[in-house]
């Protein structure tokens, strides 16, 4: 039975889910007319949430429920960021799925139970908790990028994933089980302490492979990154723009929690495959990214490399890399929201606006949209003083001080060729002119305006002023 310090450590997850009960009931009853009532109320349940999770945070790590959830510096920077995000694809979604009657409380529930499962699978002390927060995080991302019933390209983006997915998370699972076999345990730090006693380093290393697979998958790097493209696509873009930024960072928390808490002692082993996974990420992503017409598939391309830079920070293994890989989680979540809300502000229904034609002459048509996406694609081809050149900065500094200085420079050199693409789509704005018989029609929501507004000049400011947010990184993994 949870005592009631249990229940406390884990009071922002407990208030999740049973905000997302109220507010299925909620939709249920309130007429379509009061629907609007839904989506504010969604925003305030995450707002308190987040503070939920900062006010209650711990000096230290505690842990629940026999060490199967940790609350700690990492679960916390996390969860406030993947918070922070899924209120802005909110903000930004509304107009969206009001011109395409997709305007339904399913989407903002699921997204309330994905971003559960995030939490979960940041504070995950066993692995059981890693799964079961990986499970109800992918199995809510399905149904979104499903949520356009009459769209073919949906449909068909929501199974490739369903089917990718679930051969991750059984590759997965098969590693744990193999893990478990050698150890004895399901606990990550009693795992940790039972490696050096195990008689079976084969079948830990074997397990090994297949988890780093799930990671792999989970992250979208590369050779595991063939749902993203079709998935980025074909899902409407208010999903994408959820996708794209809050598991992302679940991500990195999966691959801390299994890589360092669970198998530290193995750190010479996984070291060199996430560097082969990082350097197919950043060849793979940046050089297919350069023959993509679609934005939406630009920019998913991009995240198979920006996972490949992310990996960098990972493969330092030590505190150094652990927080440069987190700020550059962060940097992407934003990054990424940003821009899919530029792409979200321009389109209306029976228009996209993910073709990168769509977006020439847009500085004679919205010259503030054409610099808010400049700020973003700027912040994401890691042009100083943007939030992106310092995110990058520090994982490439972590790989040279893990004695890789090979893979800082393939990082280095593939930063380069990533600016052609940026700046092809920013040329595009700039210096082509506007296709006959288009025109641009903002979004008159001024809430996604402001929201838009602030969050691509955040990536500025954090880039003139990043301090705080790295030391607040870096003390996360502080002892």
């Amino acid at each position: 039975m949870p005592n009631l310090n249990d229940i406390l450590i884990t009071l922002p997850e407990f208030y999740l889910v049973a905000a997302a009960c109220v507010l299925l009931l909620a939709d249920a009853f309130l007429p379509a007319a009061k629907r609007v009532w839904i989506h504010w109320l969604s925003i305030l349940v995450l707002v308190v949430a987040a503070y939920l999770v900062v006010k209650g945070q711990p000096a230290g790590s505690v842990t629940a429920f026999n060490g199967s959830f940790i609350r700690d510096g990492v679960a916390e920077i996390l969860k406030v960021f993947a918070l922070l995000s899924t209120i802005l694809v909110f903000i930004y979604a509304r107009p969206y799925l009001i011109d395409r009657k997709l305007f339904v409380g399913e989407f903002y529930t699921l997204t309330i139970f994905a971003v559960i499962g995030v939490m979960l699978l940041v504070s995950a002390g066993s692995l059981v908790m890693v799964y079961l927060g990986l499970e109800l995080l992918t199995l809510s991302s399905y149904a979104l990028v499903a949520l356009n019933r009459d769209s073919k390209l949906s449909s068909e983006a929501a199974i490739k994933y369903f089917v990718l997915g679930a051969l991750a998370s059984g590759m997965l699972l098969y590693g744990m089980s193999m893990v478990y076999g050698a150890t004895g345990t399901l606990d990550l730090v009693q795992l940790h302490q039972a490696i050096p006693q195990s008689t079976m380093p084969h079948l830990l290393v074997f397990g090994l492979i297949f988890m780093i697979i799930g990671i792999a998958f989970k992250l979208g790097a590369a050779p595991f990154h063939m749902w993203i493209p079709d998935v980025y696509q074909g899902a409407p873009t208010a999903v994408t723009a959820f996708i794209g930024s809050a598991p992302k960072l679940a991500a990195f928390g999966m691959a801390f929690r299994l890589l360092e808490t669970g198998m530290g002692d193995y750190s010479q082993h996984w070291q060199l495959m996430l560097a082969v996974l990082a350097v197919l990420s950043l060849a793979i992503g940046n050089l297919v990214a350069i023959v993509q017409t679609n934005l939406k598939r630009l920019l998913a391309y991009s995240t198979i490399s920006h996972m490949g830079y992310l990996l960098l920070g990972l493969v330092n293994a030590g505190p150094e890399g652990y927080s440069a890989a987190m700020f550059y989680a962060v940097s992407y979540a934003l990054m990424s929201t940003a821009a899919f809300g530029v792409i979200i502000a321009l389109s209306r229904a029976g228009f996209e606006c993910e073709e990168i034609d769509d977006f020439k002459g847009l500085n004679q048509r919205s010259p503030w949209m054409a610099f808010l996406m400049m700020l973003a694609l700027f912040s994401l081809a890691g042009v100083p003083p943007m939030f992106g050149f310092f995110a990058k900065l520090l994982v490439l500094q972590a790989a040279i001080h893990a004695g890789m200085m090979w893979l800082a420079i393939v990082g280095a050199v593939f930063a380069i060729i990533g600016l052609y693409y940026y700046l092809h789509v920013v040329k595009v704005m700039y210096f082509d002119k506007p296709v006959e018989g288009t025109e641009v029609r903002l979004q008159s929501d001024f809430t996604l305006r402001l929201a838009l507004s602030l969050n691509a000049l955040v990536l500025l400011a954090l880039g003139l002023y990043w301090g705080p947010l790295l030391s607040w990184c870096k003390q996360a993994f502080v002892g």
